[in-house]
């Protein structure tokens, strides 16, 4: 699943007003929430943490305007504590939004 620039792009710059150093900050900001909440997934062993996660990665897709972290987050919801598929897909996610 790759990286989407449009949305998400146009709601960070949205966001900035044409501040690029705010839209930086904003950028990073999203990677390293989306980071860390692949992160809790990648450690959850249990129903309910995976699940709050997936919910929280589904918030931040929401409100980013986010549709590839949309569908990874559903995907999340939809699979078993642990599942490495889901964890590896937004790895790559995340991989290709900081090279972009």
């Amino acid at each position: 699943m790759a990286y989407e620039a449009g949305a998400l792009e146009a709601t960070l710059a949205a966001a900035a007003g044409g501040d690029s150093a705010l839209f930086a900050e904003l950028r990073a900001s999203y990677a390293e929430s989306v980071m860390r909440q692949a992160d809790l997934l990648a450690r959850s062993r249990c129903d309910g943490n995976w699940h709050l996660a997936a919910m929280r990665l589904k918030g931040l897709a929401a409100s980013f305007h986010s549709m590839k972290l949309l569908v990874l987050a559903e995907e999340a919801l939809q699979s078993a504590p642990g599942e490495p598929a889901v964890i590896r897909k937004l790895k790559a996610y995340l991989t290709e939004f900081s090279v972009d």
